[in-house]
């Protein structure tokens, strides 16, 4: 089927839920990174390697094995090899590709496997080097065919799998002379088999395309095939647009001004080339922030004001918080609040790094807080994420249809709890960065129904494909006296 993909695209993968969870994106240089449209497929094109990235293939083999074995995202268990590995920003670039796109497009790919196998059941690390091999032989066009088999088989005998490295050099070599054919048959699924050809799970494509369409879920899954851009929120706590971007460009950042109608003008920026963020004095010194624009929404509703006090019930790691803190100047007083003691320090460096001076960090718990009413209250509760699984790799395999009652369980508990918080016309803002209605809209209803003095001031859900940004919604409610 064909895709309607821009011309160009970032190798950048934001190890996150979403871009507002990121302290840092740990991304290597964009080398002119060009898709062409091949019977179906997006190749990618210009990616510029050495044909020994040996150790790129490893650190991707290793990634994906132990992202298969833990409950950890792979984006993390990625962004702890890159740390502790020096590689070029070329290797780095071609390590990021060939993991999310074997996450990515998995079941895709186990479908090319099981067909050229008679669906034999593979040895874990076997079926992984496959994996590898297939993506660079379908998706990455500047991979020369002689480097894909080699490495393929390299993998092989380093992870003592020498019984099966001849089966991998053949799999490889038949897949090459096949691959016209393949492309064809690849197509052809796409059509036929939306949710296998786009490589996402049946049950989230019949709901999907239940609630929207056939046509517009399988643009859905086609956009979150897409490696996300990177966006970042300029901090006008510590500096000013125009000075930052004349600093981008003495640090060799090229960046394109984004609008949109929540966001104040030139707050927001696409970062299309840069060296590794965490490397940039403009980030260490607080200058900026990694953040999608949909992230901006909710804070956007809330509109806090110089002098109030504001309660984060679900801060970490501080995107939201550190937006408040911008909103009302410090001046104020900002409760941020999070279960989860790693991402509270999260949370604690990126205030600091941010310059952020009027926030009370604490770690929540089921007991209430002391007669405290907030005039603001945010509740951005945790969420299925589906309206981020660009940036959430492996979400698509994660989630199971099951968990969605126990998320809104948990949600409206933490509704109630943040409109407990509320001073009497107080404002109160819910938000997820989810695109499924139970979790947003259905809920703000329900809730409503049950706590009649409670009132719907506005609602906004951000899709995709309509906002061209990550999914989220959020919605504003006050309590009537």
């Amino acid at each position: 089927m064909g895709s309607n993909f821009p011309s160009k695209i970032s190798r950048l993968n934001s190890p996150c839920s979403c871009s507002d969870c990121s302290p840092v994106v740990l991304a290597s240089l964009v080398i002119g990174s060009f898709i062409s449209i091949t019977l179906g497929l997006r190749r990618k094109t210009g990616h510029i390697t050495d044909v020994k990235c040996s150790k790129s293939r490893q650190i991707a083999l290793r990634t994906l094995l132990r992202s298969q074995e833990s409950r950890y995202a792979v984006e993390s268990i990625l962004a702890r090899e890159l740390r502790t590995t020096i590689l070029s920003e070329a290797d780095t670039g071609l390590t990021r590709e060939l993991v999310s796109g074997c996450v990515r497009w998995r079941r895709l790919l186990d479908w090319l496997i099981a067909r050229a196998t008679n669906r034999r059941e593979q040895n874990p690390i076997v079926q992984e080097i496959l994996r590898l091999g297939l993506y660079q032989i379908f998706f990455l066009n500047r991979i020369p065919e002689h480097a894909i088999v080699d490495e393929s088989v390299r993998l092989a005998k380093t992870w003592r799998c020498y019984a099966q490295s001849a089966f991998i050099n053949a799999i490889m070599h038949r897949f090459l002379r096949e691959r016209t054919k393949l492309n064809r048959d690849i197509s052809e699924l796409q059509e036929a088999r939306p949710a296998l050809g786009q490589s996402h799970p049946d049950w989230l494509f019949d709901a999907w395309e239940e609630r929207w369409g056939r046509e517009k879920t399988v643009r859905l899954m086609e956009w979150n095939n897409q490696p996300p851009p990177t966006y970042v929120r300029v901090n006008r706590l510590l500096t000013e647009p125009q000075r930052l971007v004349r600093r981008w460009q003495d640090e060799g950042v090229d960046t394109t001004p984004i609008n949109h109608e929540w966001a104040e003008p030139d707050n927001l920026y696409r970062l299309r080339r840069h060296p590794p963020i965490e490397s940039l004095a403009s980030f260490r010194e607080g200058c900026f922030y990694v953040q999608d624009p949909s992230t901006l929404l909710a804070v956007s509703m809330l509109n806090p004001q110089q002098g109030q006090t504001v309660l984060d019930l679900c801060a970490a790691p501080g995107g939201k918080t550190a937006l408040i803190a911008e909103k009302i100047n410090n001046r104020g007083l900002i409760t941020a609040l999070d279960r989860n003691e790693t991402r509270l320090n999260l949370l604690r460096d990126n205030c600091s790094r941010l310059g952020i001076t009027c926030v009370k960090i604490g770690k929540t718990d089921d007991r209430p807080l002391t007669k405290v009413n907030f005039d603001c209250v945010l509740a951005d509760v945790p969420c299925s994420n589906t309206g981020v699984m660009r940036r959430r790799l492996d979400l698509r395999w994660r989630l199971a249809p099951r968990e969605f009652s126990l998320l809104v369980n948990e949600q409206l508990k933490l509704l109630y709890r943040a409109a407990n918080y509320t001073k009497p016309e107080g404002r109160l803002v819910y938000s997820t960065c989810s695109i499924e209605p139970d979790e947003n809209e259905w809920l703000i209803k329900r809730f409503i129904n049950e706590n009649t003095e409670w009132e719907l001031i506005n609602e906004h859900t951000l899709h995709p494909l309509e906002s061209h940004t990550d999914g989220a919604y959020a919605a504003l409610l006050t309590r009537r006296t």
